[in-house]
């Protein structure tokens, strides 16, 4: 099963939900601005499975994916952007460049997700980065992010979930903390007994809400919110539902949003 599995599919049913995180990005922006993002940007877009659903939305919405890895924009040109309609398709552009040099128009709303951003691993280089995203969004402009943190997330560690008809394994396999950098690995097993190991690994800092507050302020974004997901006291899951907060629980673990506003 390992052998005939694809990875980025795997990927996309274990750890991403494009629908759900759209649904915060359009109501969010919706809610502080009065109006309707319809430029939006996503950077580390990987297989533009997010840019693809922000043009399902409506008629008038427009996706730029940008990401530096050609095989992975390839994927999804093939099965994400060649899935839509001919009007929604004309309105991705997957751009294959950096994040920080990338010449593309200025968008409402521009997305880091999957803590893909984490790859900067020292604040003059965040601070570039942020600098970068403030500089591509027009005046109004909001940037939306992701960040995970608790104390598991120190640690070295393997977390097993089950999806479908496989199992999603999550690795903080390295943690160094007197730098705060980190080696992760997703890999995969199946019913058969066989594995796709390091499917994706990831050479990170681990940054912490404060940090990443503080230099959103220091590249000019005159605000930002985190949004923290809410507690299900029945199943004991989390409900995917994610409301403004000044204070959270200590908790092992925990995701959030992060708003930033220009």
């Amino acid at each position: 099963m390992a052998a005939r599995a694809d990875r980025h599919a795997l990927y996309e049913k274990s750890v991403q939900n494009a629908e759900a995180e759209i649904d915060f990005v359009d109501d969010t922006f919706k809610a502080l601005r009065g109006r309707r993002a319809r430029w939006l940007r996503e950077d580390f877009c990987g297989t533009a499975n997010v840019c693809s659903e922000w043009v399902r939305r409506r008629r008038d919405n427009v996706a730029i994916g940008v990401d530096l890895d050609p095989e992975v924009l390839g994927w999804g040109r093939d099965h994400h952007v060649a899935a839509l309609k001919p009007a929604a398709r004309a309105r991705v552009r997957l751009v294959e460049d950096n994040v920080l040099t990338a010449k593309v128009r200025r968008v409402d709303v521009l997305l880091a997700m999957n803590f893909s951003y984490w790859i900067f691993k020292t604040r003059e280089a965040m601070r570039e980065y942020f600098l970068a995203v403030h500089s591509n969004l027009v005046k109004d402009g909001v940037f939306v992010l992701d960040c995970y943190g608790g104390y598991d997330s120190f640690k070295v560690l393997k977390e097993r979930r089950k999806v479908g008809r496989f199992t999603y394994i999550w690795e903080q396999a390295s943690f160094n903390p007197l730098n705060g950098e980190m080696s992760c690995h997703i890999h995969f097993s199946f019913k058969d007994g066989s594995r796709l190991d390091k499917a994706f690994s990831y050479d990170w800092r681990l940054w912490t809400m404060p940090e990443i507050r503080e230099l959103l302020a220091e590249a000019g974004f005159r605000k930002s919110t985190v949004y923290t997901q809410g507690w299900d006291s029945k199943s004991g899951e989390a409900n995917g539902e994610f409301t403004a907060a000044e204070s959270c629980d200590p908790d092992a673990g925990w995701i959030c949003y992060i708003v930033a506003e220009r």
